[in-house]
């Protein structure tokens, strides 16, 4: 089976790529997960981050924002000593900041999903990649979109992430030519 090219013989990655990546996401805490991961992920690799997602499950409520928003000192001090996940103050005090951004959004659009597909004008942005170098790092979209969440007071979410994240929720669909899940 043939797939982009930069997935790796990584099982774990391999899953990824044909299960989620690039599928459109609607639900909202599928996409608060997407955000917490990502925004983690910010100089790291994204396979340090699939293969710390379980514990960043546990670690952060099932990815609940409700809950997440309500974390406390205590819980700050206990992510900051888990092993499970990174522990970098800076991206974990933006995650539980984030929830509560997140949650402000869901209340002003109705949901999170709402918010974020208006950027992309509730239609899937396909590009046509051939080679590794075909990849963009960021577009239009996701800096507007980046934009708006600073502006709103998320963290760790600039163009770059934000067009990883794009990707990953499937408002952008980078599946290179030849990928079985091209379209």
């Amino acid at each position: 089976m043939k797939r982009c090219v930069w997935v790796s013989k990584d099982p774990l990655y391999e899953k990824y790529h044909d299960k989620e990546w690039g599928r459109s996401v609607r639900n909202d805490r599928k996409i608060f997960e997407f955000l917490v991961l990502e925004s983690a992920q910010a100089g790291l690799s994204w396979l340090t981050i699939l293969r710390k997602r379980e514990n960043y499950r546990k670690a952060f409520a099932g990815f609940d924002p409700e809950k997440v928003a309500k974390f406390t000192a205590k819980d700050f001090k206990r992510l900051m000593h888990d092993p499970g996940i990174v522990r970098n103050n800076l991206k974990i005090k933006a995650a539980i900041g984030n929830a509560k951004e997140f949650l402000k959004i869901q209340k002003e659009f109705g949901t999170f999903s709402k918010y974020m597909w208006s950027f992309v004008g509730n239609k899937v942005i396909k590009h046509k990649i051939k080679k590794a170098g075909d990849y963009l790092t960021t577009n239009e979209e996701a800096i507007t979109f980046a934009k708006d969440l600073k502006k709103r007071g998320f963290k760790f979410l600039g163009p770059t992430i934000v067009y990883a994240y794009m990707q990953a929720v499937g408002m952008v669909n980078d599946h290179s030519v030849g990928c079985f899940l091209a379209k």
